[in-house]
This record gives C-alpha cells, structure tokens and sequence, in this order.
C-alpha cells in the first residue's frame, strides 16, 4: 500500500503556496480531504511532511487521519517520484513472454530496483502485477506512453530517447 512508513518521511523544505491554494479552492466543499491531498500530489509529484501538516490545520484533520488515507491508497506517495515513471509487467502472459529480462535490464540501464527513484529525480521503477494489455505481453509503460512486445533492445531504445527529454 503504502510506499514509505510515517517514521521514514522525509522533511524537507518547501514553498507551500501551491498547497494553500489548493486547499483554498475545496476549503468549503464536504469531504474536501481526498481532492486536496490528490491535487497536492499532482502539484509536487508526492504529498511532502510540510504539506500533510498544513492540510491537518487548515482542515483541521488529525495528521494521523491523513497518513491513514495516504497509506490507504496505492495512488499516494509519500516519497519524491522520478519524471519518468517506468512500469513493467510482471503478471502471467509478461512473465511467459520474458518479463523478468526486461526488468532486469531497465534495472541494468537506470541503476535502480524496484520501487526505487534516481538521485536525479528522472526515473521511478515500479514492476506492476498486469497493465491490461496481454496481447501485447511482455509491456512496459513510461508515464502514459505504452511500449508492447518488449526487447532487450527495445529497452535500451526507450531509455536513450527519455534520457534526452527534458526534466520538467
């Protein structure tokens, strides 16, 4: 569920004017918690310590409240995310079709593991249990842009083209 215990958030510095007007523009409307923390996270990349304490004051909400529905939901993160979010396939057509090698390679090429982001900030990892394209097996997906029938090389295509996309 969850991708980082409470314990293991990192506090960090930030503007929190995006997240006041975020909290601003559904401060009156009933059950105002989930579009509030989902705007934050499409304003950040991931919902930071600073802000999950501004949205449990200006709501008044218990922050262990907000942990609760961030650790809740699969769609939280409560850690920094890489621009580019790489997912592949790891379900049983992918898996007949060589999944694991494809992992195994984006893993060689961007130096990271499974749930894990660069230093830089430009690639999350994640190996998902099916992205609902079988017929396309083995699949991987960079953001909203699906690659089918993958290759060893087909991997090192897609991380030279995105390795030239600018960061933001």
């Amino acid at each position: 569920m969850s991708n980082a215990p409470a314990e293991e958030i990192p506090t960090e510095e930030i503007d929190l004017a995006a997240a006041n007007h975020i909290i601003d523009k559904y401060l009156t409307l009933p059950g105002n918690l989930m579009p509030v923390l989902q705007g934050i996270q499409d304003e950040y990349g991931y919902v930071p310590k600073p802000a999950i304490d501004l949205v449990a004051e200006r709501l008044n909400v218990y922050p262990s409240q907000i942990f609760g529905v961030l650790t809740f939901y699969a769609q939280f993160h409560l850690k920094p995310r890489g621009r580019f979010i790489i997912r592949v396939c790891v379900g049983t057509a992918c898996h007949v079709q060589g999944a694991e090698r494809i992992v195994e390679t984006f893993f060689d090429k961007v130096g990271i593991g499974h749930a894990e982001t660069t230093p830089d900030l430009r690639y999350t990892f994640e190996k998902v249990a099916c992205l609902g394209a079988c017929g396309m097996a083995p699949l991987a997906m960079v953001n909203d842009d699906t690659f089918g029938k993958m290759t060893v090389q087909k991997v090192e295509e897609i991380i030279a083209e995105y390795n030239q996309r600018p960061m933001k």
